[in-house]
């Protein structure tokens, strides 16, 4: 028997719905999260929502925000959704004209699939890295050039991977556009600090759901036992990451900018005392030799 199974983890997150802010908190405030009709970027609004902030969820396709819309105004909330490709920032400045001045920007949109590095092709590269970092940028751009001139604060979460800093084989495009995002933390924390402006990361770590792409959800059905293979001794909560989004956004936490939370039960720093063989991308991909 496995031992770690005799072993308790991290204790399991209390029940969805549950928040550790006071209620109201985001009264009167609008929150605008980009990928927010699905997955991880929706549990993030979900978490605003419930504490009072109206919502704008953009997204490149229409069809991820009506059902999204309508789950996330159960809770009381005025949720509005905005079509657009935050590669162009034309269609940007008018998503910002029609939903108004967010008081938060969440930067969840990103591109991703596995493809060694060998076989990616230039279109490849710029696609992942056209919405993963140049999209966060111009979103972040027209948010602070806005409230620049508005002379108002404000505060932006720009979610991450922690391949941003120890790379990310079989994800070269995804690693290196992650890398970007997390430098525009730090630099634009800087920048922006004396405006007011809070510019923070959050880095998710292993939180499966419904709307993981079949790349990723492939990958996962090909282990088994995930729970046992995290630190934590179990995988995380979407809404995890949603407590944490609020927090770095909220009043409590005004003096905390420049900085990118890890929210993965401690996985990005797991080292063994001996070191696993190595086994090529390829391989882990189930491809066969790469011959040109």
């Amino acid at each position: 028997m496995d031992d770690t199974r005799r072993l308790p983890g991290l204790p399991a997150p209390p029940p969805l719905g549950a928040s550790a802010l006071p209620p109201g908190t985001y009264d009167g405030s609008l929150v605008l999260v980009t990928g927010g009709g699905t997955g991880l970027g929706k549990a993030i609004a979900a978490e605003f929502a419930r504490l009072g902030a109206d919502l704008v969820i953009a997204s490149r396709g229409e069809e991820h925000l009506r059902s999204a819309q309508k789950e996330l105004a159960a809770s009381g909330t005025r949720v509005t959704t905005a079509v657009c490709d935050i590669r162009d920032p034309e269609l940007i400045t008018e998503m910002f004209d029609a939903c108004g001045l967010p008081d938060v920007l969440v930067n969840n949109a990103a591109a991703n699939f596995p493809v060694p590095a060998e076989e990616m092709s230039p279109n490849a590269w710029r696609a992942v890295v056209d919405i993963t970092l140049t999209g966060t940028f111009l979103m972040t751009r027209e948010f602070g050039r806005r409230h620049l001139a508005a002379g108002t604060p404000g505060s932006i979460i720009n979610v991450g991977a922690s391949y941003a800093w120890t790379g990310g084989p079989g994800f070269a495009h995804s690693a290196a556009a992650k890398a970007g995002v997390h430098n525009l933390v730090e630099t634009l924390a800087v920048e922006w600090g004396p405006y007011g402006i809070q510019v923070n990361g959050l880095v998710p770590g292993l939180m499966p759901h419904e709307d993981m792409t079949a790349d990723i959800r492939g990958n996962l059905d090909r282990t088994d036992a995930h729970d046992t293979r995290q630190p934590a001794l179990r995988v995380g909560a979407p809404r995890e990451l949603g407590w944490a989004a609020t927090f770095l956004a909220s009043p409590y936490a005004r003096f905390i900018t420049g900085h990118t939370l890890v929210v993965d039960g401690a996985n990005w720093q797991r080292r063994g005392l001996v070191s696993p063989q190595v086994v090529p991308v390829r391989e882990q991909m189930g491809r066969a030799p790469f011959t040109g």
